[in-house]
């Protein structure tokens, strides 16, 4: 079946039956490798448009997967809001430092949400409009042949960081009404967010919502805390498809993922693939589920090549990493990845 990577990605999101799935990293895929071949690297590619386009494409580039892909990290939507962020480094992601507002359920003091900028303001400025203005440059360079997936963060794990990871996680035992002020406060802005980056060229919005893992939350919070907030903020978004990934072992909550109406689930290798495939019985797309510290980071390319067959075989509809790269991630293990699944027949 001749086809083009774009061809094959856009139809393994539409559950289109094909010889082989393809080969496309959803989550973050930048290494230093990349960043040196293509002279595009951390940080200036997380601040500047043209830099962070040309290290997303370096996937598809250097290596050859299916996809393009950007941003990098999930603190650029936080930085716009107000968070104090280090973004210094070109082998590590940018760290939250310092949260903008008080929330703390200890002592019932909590900060009004009404004072965060409104969506409309903050899609102009910062690195999330650098982010907008690198997908329409992916689109330029790449679009023809190559899927461009857009990264965001979720309404949930965006409100944390306004206020604290840690505070909001005790604040849904203690004032669960004052988190859920805090994510409706959020929402809009991601919707909005997800929205300009489809419009922008991206056919696939990979948001990734860390805090809504049952490390987190027990599986009965993920509904209120972060699943309906999803069903408004990606789930609708128009001319893209969406895909929702959350971090850990995402099997109990498999179900409400699958309810918040988005095309696929991007889940990580702390879920067993032919489990995972048995659960959601072809209700979204699977995105993943190699590991990205063993075996991509910290493994042979042996196991990269049987942890992706694992996947191929469970049904999964996009081999991806289960998470985002190492940027020390092995050129190798990088190669065996996209070899294996080239070569892989249904």
């Amino acid at each position: 079946m001749s086809m083009t990577p774009r061809e094959r990605v856009i139809s393994a999101m539409k559950k289109e039956s094909l010889d082989r799935p393809p080969v496309a990293i959803f989550t973050q895929a930048a290494t230093i490798t990349q960043m040196d071949k293509v002279g595009a690297a951390w940080p200036q590619a997380h601040k500047e448009a043209e830099a962070m386009a040309k290290l997303g494409t370096a996937q598809a580039d250097i290596f050859g997967f299916e996809c393009v892909r950007a941003p990098f990290c999930l603190t650029a939507e936080a930085e716009r809001l107000g968070c104090k962020v280090q973004v210094e480094k070109k082998d590590a992601a940018p760290m939250i430092k310092e949260h903008p507002f008080h929330f703390d359920p200890m002592s019932g003091e909590y900060d009004d949400p009404s004072a965060i900028m409104a969506p409309e303001e903050f899609i102009k400025g910062g690195r999330p409009a650098e982010a907008i203005k690198a997908m329409a440059l992916m689109k330029k360079s790449h679009g023809e042949n190559y899927a461009l997936v857009a990264g965001n963060t979720g309404p949930f794990t965006l409100a944390g960081h306004m206020i604290n990871t840690e505070n909001m996680v005790f604040g849904m035992l203690m004032a669960p009404e004052e988190v859920a002020k805090w994510t409706a406060a959020i929402n809009p802005i991601v919707k909005v967010y997800t929205q300009a980056l489809a419009d922008a060229g991206a056919d696939v919005i990979q948001m990734s919502e860390p805090s809504g893992s049952t490390d987190m939350l027990s599986p009965e919070m993920f509904e209120p805390a972060s699943g309906m907030y999803v069903k408004d903020s990606l789930a609708c978004v128009k001319n893209a498809f969406s895909v929702l990934h959350i971090c850990g072992d995402t099997y109990p909550i498999l179900d409400p993922m699958i309810a918040t109406g988005v095309t696929g689930l991007s889940v990580e290798e702390k879920v067993d693939p032919a489990k995972a495939a048995a659960k959601v019985n072809k209700r979204a797309v699977l995105v993943g589920n190699v590991g990205s510290v063993r075996p991509l980071f910290q493994g042979t390319p042996e196991e990269v090549r049987d942890a992706a067959t694992n996947c191929a075989k469970a049904g999964f509809g996009v081999i991806s990493s289960g998470c985002g790269i190492a940027t020390a991630t092995p050129d190798a293990n990088m190669k065996m990845l996209v070899d294996t699944i080239k070569a892989y027949k249904n």
